[in-house]
Formats: structure tokens, sequence, C-alpha cells
């Protein structure tokens, strides 16, 4: 079995001026009633007024949403709209209001907006769009049983909702899909190889222009960071595959995405232990991410040429593995004296962004499952960001609030680097002992990234996975990056 990404269900979006007077809905539709928790009073003045605040006396006032059903039968969802709304809460809210009305395996859902305020009711039509997508789509299983189908084909919105933007909210939706697709995948289903094979193809169907090199071209480019992550590997599939967007009329330097795509991670000579095993297929999402966004981009027909730049490898144990205190010298000469085979991630991505700096990008955007260091400083709701330029932290925090994911950035100051001195070799690859490893790992990744160009490191390991969801994605792997990676692009662009 390789990857067949099938990319969104068929739901039909329409959007209608006016309210209707009564729940004249055909059978089997549901309806969400969108209301300002700020002025629940508006309930009052609609035609089912006296039905709804009767039914809501009978909850607390902290219940939000609110299911209950109408005189004919018709389920209803109330969906109390903070007034403080931001992307992170209209599309935890959508999840919310939408995932049980889905269950109920409703064929319509029909939206209908008391809000008053025509930016707050597009947003979180645009979230319901976002979330309908995330639910209904099936992440793969090895099984001979049928995938069961969802009964939801349409979303009709009543009110004003003419500004709603349902084409970015579908193309993002399309990217994390496609990237939580690939990260679910079982290890024995994706290996680099596998994976080369599925980006090549989805690169012929959307007019990418595509680039391979592997391991006797990375040999050749003595890219020997990357390399000491691949010399256990039975495979020589390992190596790093470079995608090219270019819209019609686009001129100039791209905008370079970068992912980190180790298919599976058993820790090498530093051997994972228990439990710690579990999961590690998934340690590629950093680089599903990229490819999901360059899909979105796509998608979006964004008007500036993208790159995307995929390291593919699996880090084994075996005789030729490297060890601690050996030395390696990457592509851009730097020598890295090793610490701990398990910070494998940093070893791709330095040569990775090595080789993209060659070409001069305009900005650089890399996502990673990097360190559990993030996880403890953020714990699992936000991203954390690390950039070379000051001026861009407000940014990134304001692009993370607007699209919903967030992110929070962290120093990169370079005094940090006196800590990774090595009496072997121009630098340690990571510290020894002691904290901050997000920080570290990202003042080596640094010094592959030309000081010319703009660059931001997304430290995703603490947005992996979720356990119940987060936002609007009902499943504990998320696919985090894709919406963000967007909205970074259109910042980058702007420079």
């Amino acid at each position: 079995m390789k990857p067949d990404f099938s990319g969104l269900s068929q739901l039909l979006l329409q959007k209608e001026q006016s309210i209707p007077a009564a729940w004249h809905f055909e059978p089997g539709a549901g309806v969400v009633l969108l209301v300002s928790d700020g002025n629940r009073e508006a309930i009052a003045n609609t035609p089912w007024g006296d039905f709804l605040q009767e039914r809501l006396s009978a909850y607390p006032q902290t219940a939000n949403p609110v299911f209950l059903s109408s005189t004919s039968g018709q389920r209803t969802a109330l969906a109390f709209v903070p007034d403080d709304l931001d992307g992170f809460k209209a599309l935890s809210q959508a999840r919310k209001v939408l995932g049980p009305l889905i269950a109920e395996r409703l064929e319509q859902i029909n939206v209908i907006s008391l809000l008053g305020d025509v930016m707050a009711a597009n947003a979180m039509a645009e979230a319901l769009v976002a979330a309908a997508h995330a639910a209904l789509f099936q992440l793969p299983k090895i099984t001979d049983e049928p995938a069961e189908a969802m009964d939801l084909k349409a979303i009709s919105f009543f009110g004003d909702f003419d500004n709603a933007d349902f084409r970015y909210a579908e193309a993002t939706a399309e990217g994390n899909n496609l990237a939580r697709w690939l990260t679910h995948l079982p290890g024995n289903y994706l290996t680099p190889g596998i994976y080369r094979d599925f980006a090549e193809s989805l690169a012929s169907q959307e007019g990418w222009k595509t680039e391979f090199y592997d391991r006797d071209e990375l040999e050749e480019l003595g890219a020997g960071a990357f390399l000491s992550v691949v010399e256990a590997s039975p495979n020589r599939d390992a190596g790093i595959l470079h995608l090219e967007y270019r819209p019609p009329g686009a001129a100039g330097k791209p905008l370079a995405l970068v992912g980190k795509g180790i298919c599976f991670d058993t820790g090498g000579s530093n051997l994972k232990v228990g439990g710690s095993m579990l999961g590690m297929h998934g340690d590629m999402q950093g680089s599903a991410v990229a490819l999901g966004t360059l899909l979105a981009v796509t998608r979006l027909k964004f008007d500036q040429p993208v790159d995307c730049w995929l390291a593919l490898a699996e880090n084994h144990i075996g005789s030729r593995a490297v060890k601690c205190n050996d030395v390696v010298t990457a592509l851009n000469g730097t020598t890295i004296e090793l610490i701990n085979t398990d910070a494998e991630g940093r070893m791709v991505l330095s040569d990775t962004l090595a080789l993209v700096s060659r070409g001069k990008p305009r900005a650089i955007l890399d996502y990673a499952t990097l360190t559990g260091a993030v996880v403890a400083a953020l714990g699992q709701r936000m991203a954390g960001a690390i950039t070379n330029r000051r001026h861009w932290v407000e940014p990134i925090i304001q692009a993370g609030e607007r699209c919903g994911e967030r992110v929070w950035p962290f120093p990169y100051e370079d005094d940090y680097d006196e800590d990774l001195k090595s009496k072997a070799a121009d630098t340690l690859q990571c510290r020894t002992e002691g904290a901050g490893d997000h920080i570290y790992a990202a003042r080596l990744l640094g010094r592959f990234v030309d000081k010319d160009i703009g660059w931001v490191h997304v430290d995703m390991a603490s947005t992996g996975t979720h356990k119940g969801g987060l936002g609007h994605i009902p499943t504990d792997l998320q696919g985090f990056g894709v919406r963000f990676g967007v909205e970074w692009l259109k910042t980058a662009a702007s420079e």
C-alpha cells in the first residue's frame, strides 16, 4: 500500500441572505445558531425567542454550546460567540458545535447568525467550514473493513456571510488533511522511498518541478550532518526532495518551506527505551506540514514562487551507526561533535538549510518535531518559534492569532553559543545536560542559514498531538502548521 490521499469531502457550501422566519428545514437537517455571548438578549427578537429562552433556562449560564431540539424535532446547537473572538477561539468553538451534530448523521446543517458583527460572523463561518472538513476526513487504517461514510453533504449560511472566505478555509483544510494523513501512516507504509514517490506523484498532478538529492549526491556535496543520521539505514532511499511552485508571471527569489522528514526514529546509538519508541513514525510531521502548506498555497493560487524542501530519512541502529563524540563535517564546512544520536532532526535540517541557503531565498520557514524542551516550556497547545529577525517576533505571534494556530517565539541570542563550544570541533551538536534544548537546537541550525536570509524555525513537538483534539481538529493527531504557514508566507511576501 502506498499513500492514497483523497483530498476534501464533497461538501456543498451555500450562502443565503435572508434569515428564515422559522425552522422549516428539510428532514435530516440541523441548525447552528450563532449568538453573541455579550448580547444573548438577541434571541428574544427572533420568531423562536420564547421557545429558546424557555429551553435555555434549564442549562447553566456557562453551558456553551447548548444542544436542544425544536418542537418539530430539529436538532439545534446554540453557540455563544465570545466578544474577544480570535482565530483559535473560533476554530475551537466550531469543533465543539459541529462534532455532535455530525455524529448524529445529519445530512445538512443550517447556520444562522444573530451576531450583528459581520467580521465575527464571517470568522465563525470560515471556522465551521474548516472544522467540518477536519471532522469528515478519515485517517488511513490498514483493514479490509470499508470506511464508514459520513452523512453530512451541505452547510447553508443564513445572514451576512458575504465576506466569508471559504476558498481559504478549504485550501488550508486540504493541506492539513494531507499532513495528518501522511503522519498517521505506519512507518513501514511510509519509508523515505515511498514518501518520495508519493510527493513526486503529487508534484506531477499539481505542476510542481522536483529535484531529489540522493545519498550519492549528498556524499559529493559533503553533507556529513545529514549522512551521519542514515549511516545505519538498511536502504539507501534517504535524501532531500526539492519541490518548486511557480505561479504564472511570478518572478524573483522564492520563499522557502523546509520540513524534517524522519520517517522513523529509533534514537540510533542513543537508543530510545520503553514507550519512547512508540509514535516515532510520526517524526516526519514537519515535512508533512511543509508539503501540506505547499498544497494549500497552490490551491489558493498564491502569486509568489515557493520552494519546499523535505529532509527524508530514517534513524536506525546498526553496526554502521555513528557514536557519541564522533565528529562530522556538514555541507557548509562546519564540523559538529555528536553528543546524542537521538538529536538527529537538527542534523538532517542543518545540511538541508545549508543547501536551501545556497539558492538565496527571500525567507525560510522550517517545521520540525524537534525537542522535548519546547513541550516542557509550552505544554501542547501552541508551537514554539525562533527567528533570526528580532522585528519578526510580534508578527509571528499575530500571524498565529489570526489563523488560529498559535505560535510563541523564544530568544535567539548568540551568548547561548558559549554552551555549545567543543574541544574537538567547531560546535557541539547539543548540550550534554541542562535546560533550553529548543533554543540550543535553533542556535545550531542558525549556523546553516545565510545571515542575509530571514528565517523562522517552528518547533512543533508541542503541537504534534493533543489528546481529544485541539482547535478545529477532532483527532489527537493535529497536522498543526498549515494555516500558520499560509499566513506567514503572506507576511514574508509583503516584507
